[in-house]
Formats: C-alpha cells, structure tokens, sequence
C-alpha cells in the first residue's frame, strides 16, 4: 500500500531562509504520527508544506498521490489543517464559522451542528461571536470544522494548546474516531509525553530535518484494552 505521504530531500524556503532543509518522513495509511522539536525546528513549515500552503524547491514531495512540486492545490481539498491559532471570524457565531468553512471546502453546511456537537460547542456556545470564547473553545471549534469535513489526512498544528484536560480527552477520541474512519493524522507538539501517548510514532525535528522516528504509545494501549485492560488517561 502507498504511504500517505513521502518526502524525501525536501526543501522549503521561507523568504532565502530553509525552514525545511532536505526533510524524509514517510507515513502510512492509518498512522498517527507526531512531530515534536522546540520552536525553530521547522515543524510548522512541515505542516504547510504538506497541506500544499507552502512551495516545495527541492526533494521529493508526495502527499495523497498528489505530487507537490507540480500540483499542490489539488491536494488542498484532500487535508485539513488546524493551526495553533484556528483561522476564525470572531464577529460570527461558531456555527457560521463552521458552515462558512465547510461551504468554502465544497461541503454540505449541513454536518457543521452535529460535528459542533461532538466537540462541546451547542446551545449558547454555538449562537456566541467566536470573539468572546475562550482559547481552548475555539480550539474546539476549530476541530468541529474537520470532524465535519473529515478528510483524508489531518494536520494539527499544536493540538493539545490551550486545552483543558477534558479537552485533551475529547482530542484523543476525535483522532482515533478519524483514523477508524480511514484517516491519517500528523501533529505538531512541543509536549513529547503527551504527543506520544497519541500517536503510533513519534518524529524529531531540528534545523528543519526530521532526525529520528520512533515508537510512540497509542497503538500498546490500544491492544491492553483490546485484550481486556483499562485505558486511564
């Protein structure tokens, strides 16, 4: 089965400045892959790159069968990315924020009250301008928009910010309810401990290249409780 995506060599510029400078990250269908290094590393610019925000000068670069280098825009409607600060209207309600995205993403407004729903934003919350919640609601608002979009590949950059621990759970289900519909998740995280309990594996960056990949802790805990053993947050 292909990978997901597969960079290898990858290059992006941010002005003459290499904010990806030869990059090789391979991940599979169904992955749940975190991406920890201080601020700097370059993790960030992963994330653009691979939503196809950002130019590719250098490397292999392929994301969803969607070679980047040639084509980027066509695989803008195949990710989702929550950035560290969700791109929100604050004059508009979380519901016509949601609907406003999903309309812009070519899919039905309808979905925006459910998915809203699931993440803890209903009633007044959902009536409110989005200027007067609170961080962690937005984050939450955020998230509703790609649980109603739900891609094939997400892209969350910091997740766990702003988020209380009620939140972080929710975050958790929401990942792995997007991975058993067929989905693929990256994330950012300066926050090795926490990153790693989410996700299958665990990337390194510095100096914008992924220095070393290993194993993280979601799919053992997965299989405890799988064979009768208790999931404690």
């Amino acid at each position: 089965m292909d990978p997901v995506l597969r960079l290898r060599g990858a290059v992006a510029l941010t002005g003459r400045f290499p904010a990806l400078s030869g990059a090789d990250l391979e991940v599979a269908p169904g992955e749940v892959v975190s991406v920890v290094g201080p601020n700097g590393a370059g993790k960030t610019t992963l994330l653009r790159v691979l939503a196809g925000l950002l130019p590719v000068s250098a490397g292999e670069a392929v994301v969803l069968g969607v070679d980047l280098r040639t084509d980027a825009a066509s695989v803008r409607r195949l990710v989702g990315l929550l950035g560290h600060a969700p791109a929100l209207y604050d004059e508009l309600t979380a519901t016509e924020n949601v609907r406003f995205a999903l309309r812009a993403a070519g899919v039905g407004a309808e979905r925006g009250g459910p998915a809203l729903a699931r993440v803890g934003i209903a009633g007044r919350l959902a009536r409110a301008p989005v200027g007067g919640l609170s961080a962690g609601q937005r984050r939450r608002v955020g998230l509703a928009t790609l649980v109603a979009r739900a891609p094939a590949l997400w892209l969350l950059d910091e997740p766990h910010a702003a988020l209380d621990p009620d939140a972080r759970t929710l975050l958790a289900e929401l990942v792995a309810e997007a991975v058993a519909g067929g989905a693929t998740v990256v994330f950012t995280s300066h926050e090795p401990e926490a990153a790693s309990a989410l996700s299958d594996r665990q990337a390194a960056m510095a100096g914008g290249r992924v220095t070393d990949v290993s194993p993280g802790s979601r799919r053992a805990k997965l299989s405890a409780v799988g064979e009768g053993g208790s999931n404690v947050a």
